[in-house]
């Protein structure tokens, strides 16, 4: 079954959290998706993960570039899984529930990453836990701590 964290930023933009996350999971010889709510995110995400270091990038790409399925990172605002992704990870509030509703959703992890500083992704995020626990999925949720390391607060078992 499909490990589900909710990541609280605390300490980090997404800009910086979401790099490191996606490092460790190609080191894990994982492939990722990341899923947004808006094409506009997507952009931003799409030029950040090419800029976010001077030593290097993330090799990514979108539906638009092709080749989904040879991408290590795939960005999309949608439901699909074109490069056999272990690791989903869902920002800006994309709703988590229908993607691993999916009959062909065999994630290892996915990660709702969001920003306790805005309002809105709080809510989603809290929205999202709820649902999820509801229709008996065991989930996990970690905050920021003062040294920018992951805490793990709260889980609830399926």
């Amino acid at each position: 079954m499909t490990e589900i964290w909710f990541y609280h930023l605390l300490r980090q933009p997404l800009e910086k959290a979401l790099p490191q996350l996606l490092e460790k999971s190609l080191e894990k010889g994982w492939r990722a998706v990341v899923q947004a709510s808006s094409e506009e995110r997507l952009a931003a995400l799409d030029q950040s993960l090419w800029t976010y270091s001077d030593a290097g990038f993330l090799a990514h790409g979108r539906a638009s570039d092709g080749d989904g399925d040879l991408q290590p990172v795939y960005l999309t605002t949608g439901v699909e899984n074109p490069n056999g992704a272990a690791l989903r990870i869902f920002v800006e509030g994309a709703e988590m529930a229908p993607v691993l509703a999916e009959p062909d959703a065999a994630y290892a992890r996915a990660i709702a990453l969001f920003d306790g500083n805005n309002e809105d992704e709080l809510f989603r995020a809290r929205a999202q836990w709820k649902l999820l626990k509801e229709r008996g999925f065991a989930a996990a949720y970690w905050q920021q701590g003062e040294n920018g390391r992951w805490e793990k607060k709260s889980s609830v078992n399926a």
